[in-house]
């Protein structure tokens, strides 16, 4: 018999919001926001046209005792506003490793919220990394800005695929050691 180690999510407690795990009940309001253009084309992986059943794949996935990636939503519902404001992930890597991803509803752009999500997120290390990577598409600079804010050390240039755009896109890479 093989045993794993299941790794509990705990939510993280922010000013303005808590980052939770994600639930079904969330696939509503990811649906409407990653279906928006804007947000699906500054993401690697999320599709525009959102096909569907694509969130509710997404959330079972993040759901699963086994998985690799760990998401967290942005939850203001208990200070008074939408229940998803946006989404931080850990995806791990090898060597206590993760990558951070994140993205917020547009309708919050430019208010800090991702820039809060990630400081939580690297304050609470919940997968106890000795490191952290992000890479941003280098036409979001205030993408950009949310790392270098958050002490992530700007490591280079690269490019990755968008599925959104089907093109591969120049980004820039950061890297934060938390050990």
């Amino acid at each position: 018999m093989k045993q794993e180690t299941i790794l509990a999510q705990a939510s993280i407690d922010t000013p303005r919001f808590i980052l939770r795990p994600i639930r079904p009940s969330d696939a509503g309001l990811m649906s409407l926001y990653g279906a928006d253009e804007r947000v699906a084309r500054m993401t690697t992986s999320i599709p525009h046209p959102l096909p569907p059943g694509m969130v509710e794949a997404f959330i079972e996935k993040a759901q699963q005792p086994d998985r690799e990636e760990h998401v967290w939503v942005m939850d203001a519902s208990e200070y008074g506003g939408s229940e998803l404001l946006g989404v931080i992930s850990l995806e791990q890597m090898d060597r206590n490793q993760s990558e951070i991803g994140y993205w917020v509803a547009p309708g919050m752009w430019n208010t800090g919220l991702a820039s809060e999500a990630v400081q939580a997120l690297v304050r609470a290390n919940p997968l106890e990394n000795a490191t952290l990577f992000g890479s941003v598409f280098q036409d979001n600079p205030a993408s950009a800005r949310v790392l270098t804010n958050a002490g992530f050390d700007y490591l280079g240039d690269a490019e990755a695929f968008s599925v959104a755009r089907n093109a591969k896109v120049a980004t820039w890479t950061y890297l934060k050691r938390l050990a």
